[in-house]
């Protein structure tokens, strides 16, 4: 088996970018291609250092207040 050389995935990543804009378009292209992207960060834990710091009554009041 083969190795690849950094050139040749180069070489495919070009050519699959190609391959995906001409099926679907630019837009498609970059639609598609976010189907990859993790994101960044630990939204576990920034949930709960949100979370954590807030009780129910706050966010009842808060939610009433957005109503009126």
């Amino acid at each position: 088996m083969s190795s690849m050389t950094s050139r040749d995935l180069g070489t495919i990543r070009r050519r699959g970018i190609e391959a995906l804009s001409e099926k679907l378009g630019p837009v498609g292209m970059v639609e598609f291609l976010r189907q990859f992207d993790s994101g960044y960060g630990d939204y576990t834990k920034e949930r709960h250092e949100w979370l954590d710091s807030i009780d129910i009554e706050t966010i009842v009041k808060e939610a009433e207040a957005k109503r009126n």
